[in-house]
């Protein structure tokens, strides 16, 4: 709470028992009352087959002006017309997105046409009607799914104020999409948690009708979440990094939830940012980093029933870290240098 053990001695120092009492009371989570205010309100259902459908990669790509076609069926059917003119015959829908119609004109977008048409595009088709009757198909999940999201986002704006949990992610292929459906699953049924009522923000069951709405109503959801956690995958993106950084300015726990061992090992031991400063109170706040979506679990119900567990850990003269047991991560730290220490403590909250 204090960023050193000594500017905390200060502060407490001349308190009373029932006055420190107190003040750690305002810092717990009421658990209590978490158990008992019932199950979340019930979110549109989106099959873990389709959620890639809501992605802004498919939106941009399926959607269609009022009585026309969307750039992706416009696309199709031109390359089809294409594909006729150079023989004709038996073709995949990923065959005629790489030729030389779309290539010539739309190349710098072929990843979006690909990433939309993810569902249809290994299907041979013989003709235009089969391949419009295979896109109908993915056409009528797109806006099945996109409603059941939109509908989402209302729900979700709706609890806001009672929101626990934020879910970073950044999906790029449909495989994505079901890995992090799973790993929601996996964390929050686990009975670490499954007691809590958990309510969760998740990107992929949310949509808006641009990206503009949707970076603002999850910064908000980030805003009000009690908890972060952050999925990092191969590759990370600049939003669910921002998203982190967010969280971890606002003095609130995150996780890091890998996909390897090693990943875990460099958010834990080496990334310098890893560990970010609380902007209200000046402390040092470190990510907790696990490879276990279990392990995740785990930490969440002992964050919201105050059960944490720290060691404290003096790397050398003066230099404290407290570290989270389960993962070994350090969620707190005191330097010994002493011109970084006075500096920060005189010159922080001066320049607020």
């Amino acid at each position: 709470m204090y960023g050193s053990i000594r500017d905390g001695y200060r502060t407490l120092r001349p308190l009373t028992l029932t006055q420190l009492q107190e003040l750690f009371e305002k810092e717990r989570y009421d658990a209590d009352s978490m158990l008992h205010r019932g199950p979340e309100l019930p979110l549109e259902s989106i099959a873990q087959d389709d959620r890639y459908l809501i992605a802004e990669q498919a939106c941009k790509s399926m959607d269609a002006p009022e009585g026309g076609d969307s750039e992706l069926l416009m696309l199709l059917r031109g390359a089809w017309q294409d594909h006729l003119r150079r023989g004709g015959g038996g073709v995949s829908a990923k065959e005629l997105l790489k030729g030389a119609y779309v290539l010539s004109g739309y190349k710098g977008r072929q990843g979006l046409l690909d990433f939309a048409a993810d569902a249809l595009l290994e299907a041979e088709v013989h003709s235009e009607g089969e391949l419009i009757e295979r896109y109908n198909e993915i056409e009528h999940s797109f806006t099945r799914a996109r409603d059941a999201a939109l509908r989402n986002t209302e729900l979700y704006l709706s609890m806001a104020n009672d929101l626990d949990v934020y879910v970073a992610t950044s999906m790029r292929t449909r495989e994505q999409f079901r890995k992090m459906a799973q790993t929601c699953e996996l964390v929050f049924s686990h009975p670490a948690v499954r007691h809590l009522h958990l309510r969760y923000f998740d990107p992929t069951t949310s949509a808006t009708d641009g990206h503009e709405d949707k970076g603002i109503i999850e910064c908000l959801m980030v805003k009000c979440a009690k908890v972060l956690i952050y999925t990092a995958g191969e590759k990370d993106s600049y939003g669910k990094d921002a998203e982190a950084a967010m969280a971890l300015s606002l003095g609130k726990p995150v996780i890091f939830l890998c996909d390897e061992e090693n990943r875990e090992k460099f958010f834990r031991e080496v990334h310098p940012l890893s560990r970010l400063i609380d902007f209200k109170s000046g402390v040092a706040v470190g990510a907790m980093a696990t490879s276990s979506p279990e392990q995740a679990a785990v930490l969440l119900g002992r964050i919201f029933q105050n059960d944490m567990e720290y060691e404290l850990d003096q790397k050398k003269r003066g230099y404290f870290r407290l570290k989270e047991r389960l993962t070994g991560s350090v969620v707190r730290l005191q330097t010994n240098s002493r011109l970084l220490r006075e500096t920060f403590s005189n010159c922080y909250h001066r320049l607020e």
